[in-house]
């Protein structure tokens, strides 16, 4: 065989053999890769807005305004927006999705967002969720089933096997980190929470991903993303000391979880509203009354602990008749003084129609030396 021919074969040789291992090496083909691809879609960013409005003044001058004009100048209101980064994934086609309670904490004055992995942004409520177990429930509607990691197979979490961690990593979205199981059976204490039976990981969680999920090679649930130890309590930096909430725990939750869900979204009876029962002093007398709390006291500027504020007087009232107006505060009825509406209610309660009853009123300013107050005499009706 010539020279040029034996060169020939072993080329042809080394691309042959070359081929399998080029197959093989393919980044495609990672099981890391492909449990990713199969995970992925079910997994969303979660973004929090609260508003915090502040007052520079005390709210109840407001109310005492209404009685004496401009009492004070206006009230100035500072708003804040505060925004919180998360993570979560779908666990019902649905649209139903599990998330750190923490990320979605007071969910009642939050607007919370949802983007999935391919974009799509859905406004969220909130369902339910455990204060103990750091989980919350939260649901998007969405036009058709959604792709979601079920909960019926669960990775067996042994120790030693790899874990990825996905989610909203300082709020670059579909960020991974790998590691792998370290630990299980932790209990740790964040403020006055203790926490207790989660995972240990050395791989990476970062602010931003709370509440999203922790997964094996397999793409099956491992747990949910929970907490980094940077410190420990003496300040001793650490390093790959990641939490996370177990599978097994996170299915027992979502199954009370649906229980509720299910509550809250079975139709109610219609319930007619029982009509208000006014007072005695207002059914009597034609008064609204306002308890005298130590703020309000404190903004009209009247002695603390003495009697009840007139808020309302009704047209062609017995109260208006003898000159009653709101702003005026009644000190005493009959014999006896009052400090708040549920004394005069206890005195009223036997006062029928017809029946005289004297009412001490007036203004008691803290500190006045003549304090102007006047006696009348109404007729209930």
């Amino acid at each position: 065989m010539t020279n040029s021919r034996i060169t020939a074969a072993l080329a042809f040789l080394a691309v042959a053999s070359a081929a399998p291992l080029r197959a093989e090496a393919d980044p495609a083909s990672e099981p890391a890769v492909l449990a990713l691809a199969k995970v992925l879609p079910a997994v969303v960013n979660i973004n929090t807005e609260r508003v915090v409005r502040r007052r520079v003044r005390d709210p109840f001058e407001d109310f005492a305004a209404q009685y004496f004009g401009n009492y004070r100048s206006r009230p100035r209101e500072i708003r804040q927006t505060l925004q919180s980064l998360g993570s979560g994934f779908i666990v019902d086609p649905a649209g139903y999705i599990i998330t750190n309670q923490h990320v979605v904490e007071r969910a009642a004055d939050l607007k919370i967002e949802v983007t999935m992995n391919d974009g799509k942004t859905y406004n969220a409520r909130y369902i339910t969720g455990d204060e103990k177990k750091d989980l919350a429930f939260i649901k998007i509607d969405a036009p058709e089933p959604l792709p979601h990691i079920p909960l019926d197979d669960i990775s067996p979490n042994l120790l030693g096997q790899t874990v990825l961690v996905v989610g909203n990593a300082l709020g670059y979205s579909s960020s991974i980190s790998r590691g792998v199981l370290s630990g299980a059976k932790r209990d740790i204490t964040i403020g006055q929470m203790e926490y207790k039976n989660l995972l240990q990981t050395d791989a990476a969680i970062n602010p931003g991903n709370s509440g999203g999920p922790l997964i094996d090679l397999a793409g099956r649930l491992v747990g949910v993303s929970s907490a980094k130890m940077a410190f420990t309590d003496q300040g001793v930096p650490t390093q790959g000391l990641g939490f996370a909430i177990a599978a097994d725990s996170v299915r027992e939750s979502v199954a009370q979880f649906r229980k509720v869900a299910e509550t809250k979204s079975a139709p109610q009876p219609a319930q007619t509203p029982e009509p208000a029962t006014p007072s005695a002093v207002e059914r009597l007398f034609g008064m609204q009354l306002q308890e005298l709390m130590p703020e309000l006291t404190e903004a009209l500027g009247l002695v603390p602990g003495r009697g009840v504020l007139v808020s309302a007087v009704a047209p062609g009232s017995q109260a208006e008749s003898v000159g009653i107006e709101r702003g005026l505060v009644i000190y005493r009825i009959g014999k006896h003084d009052v400090r708040n509406i549920a004394q005069v209610e206890k005195l009223l309660a036997r006062a029928r129609s017809g029946i005289d009853v004297d009412f001490t009123v007036g203004i008691v300013r803290a500190g006045a030396q003549s304090p102007r107050l006047a006696r009348v005499r109404l007729t209930a009706r």
